[in-house]
């Protein structure tokens, strides 16, 4: 068992189910995309280990060992069809960040079928409106895509929307700042951490589950053993990505894993 004194909040985005296309294809989108039988699997863990799946508002009131956040990125329509219903099996619950401009596009979820999330009482928060990085855009941009995005995913759930996770983990002191103002209780990042009581709900850390990712290493990570090492690639990566540019670094990575998933 974890001596954490904290939570560990795990990142997923779309789950693949047999013989249903994923949204997108590209080697860099791919790879966050976890098979819906590796997801059971590494439930069913979670469960048998005695840990417990919590949205990002429980886990803000208990950041305990005794349990995850699970957290979804993008708003894929497999949160529904897929997520939730083993998530409501397990009696686990999680926290939804949606991509408002995803919303009824193919593979996305639907604005009515959003709505079931919450009333299966699952969290809504929000991903942005458009999924722009959030450190590309000026003043006005940055503010539509943080506090524009309450206002509609809150108008369309009819309920409040107080947690928000930045795309791709890019963001700066301004969005922060936006995101306060906006009425957020929370700002999730992709920064790999524990969660504890004193870390600020500003700059929450989060880990990314990735495919094909090894049950022994899920578990490593949803215990908080060993993220030294994956903050340290993390940081190297991050210095390379400020010095180059959000652009070019991305067309860097894209070749990259293309060459990877070629051979």
């Amino acid at each position: 068992m974890s001596t954490n004194p904290g939570a560990v909040y795990l990142m997923y985005h779309e789950l693949e189910l047999p013989g249903r296309p994923m949204c997108r294809d590209e080697a860099g989108y791919v790879r966050y995309v976890v098979t819906e039988a590796d997801f059971r699997a590494q439930m069913q863990d979670l469960r048998a280990r005695g840990r417990r799946g919590m949205s990002v508002g429980e886990a803000l009131v208990s950041p305990s060992a005794s349990g995850v956040a699970l957290t979804f990125d993008d708003g894929c329509e497999t949160d529904l069809i897929a997520a939730a219903p083993l998530l409501k099996e397990m009696s686990f619950n999680a926290t939804f960040y949606i991509t408002v401009g995803f919303l009824d596009r193919r593979g996305y979820l639907s604005r009515s079928q959003l709505r079931e999330l919450p009333a299966l009482g699952f969290e809504i928060g929000s991903h942005s409106v458009t999924h722009r990085y959030l450190t590309d855009v000026n003043e006005s941009s940055l503010r539509d895509e943080i506090e524009g995005s309450k206002k509609k995913l809150e108008e369309i759930v009819n309920r409040p929307v107080v947690h928000f996770s930045c795309p791709g983990g890019r963001f700066d002191p301004r969005a922060v700042a936006v995101a306060r103002d906006s009425g957020y209780l929370s700002f999730a990042t992709s920064e790999t951490r524990v969660n504890t009581a004193a870390t600020s709900r500003y700059a929450l850390g989060r880990v990314a589950i990735l495919r094909g990712m090894p049950l022994p290493e899920f578990q490593e990570i949803s215990e908080g053993q060993g993220l030294w090492k994956r903050r340290a690639r993390q940081s190297a990566r991050t210095f390379v990505r400020n010095v180059i540019g959000n652009s070019l670094y991305d067309q860097l990575r894209a070749q990259l894993l293309r060459r990877h998933s070629d051979k």
